[in-house]
């Protein structure tokens, strides 16, 4: 009976200390977060001629949020996106380089109002996408979104970057 307790334990261990190593890789990837690891998001609305919209966004500030992005995510909330802030006005290129899903993007210029809509981006492509002008952000919604709701060049985005309050 003693052995097969050795055994059996030892066929626990086994799948156990793999279980343990695929979470500690998880977590080292960032495939897995700490509930207190979560981005803030912040309240965000488009004023467009059929309404407000409101989203919840993370905001990218820093470099590496700015080149991270919305890389290596499979999916977002319909009522989600992402805010790069780049913290003055100025040519703006972006990507979709390890992006998964298709994305509208809205280049904002200081005021709050958009420029230009990239829609339905292509998800990997290394293609740059130009904001054809000087913006102070890109707002990263999911692909599908802007013809949707009806959001285009000339409405306005409230939310503390800009000076407003959604």
């Amino acid at each position: 009976m003693t052995a097969s307790l050795r055994f059996l334990s030892l066929r626990l261990r086994i799948p156990l200390v793999a279980l343990a190593l695929f979470v500690a890789a998880a977590a080292s990837s960032g495939l897995c977060r700490p509930a207190s690891a979560q981005p803030a998001l912040e309240r965000l609305s488009i004023r467009t001629a059929g309404g407000i919209h409101v989203f919840e966004v993370e905001v990218a500030r820093t470099g590496e949020e700015r080149a991270k992005g919305l890389m290596f995510r499979r999916y977002m909330p319909a009522d989600r996106g992402m805010l790069f802030d780049f913290g003055s006005e100025q040519p703006v290129g972006m990507w979709m380089k390890d992006t998964f899903i298709p994305l509208d993007m809205l280049f904002i210029r200081k005021d709050g109002s958009i420029a230009r809509i990239a829609e339905n981006t292509e998800p990997h492509s290394l293609r740059t996408i130009s904001s054809g002008e000087n913006v102070l952000s890109v707002l990263e919604l999911n692909g599908g979104t802007a013809a949707r709701l009806g959001i285009a060049p000339g409405d306005r985005v409230a939310h503390p970057l800009f000076g407003t309050r959604p």
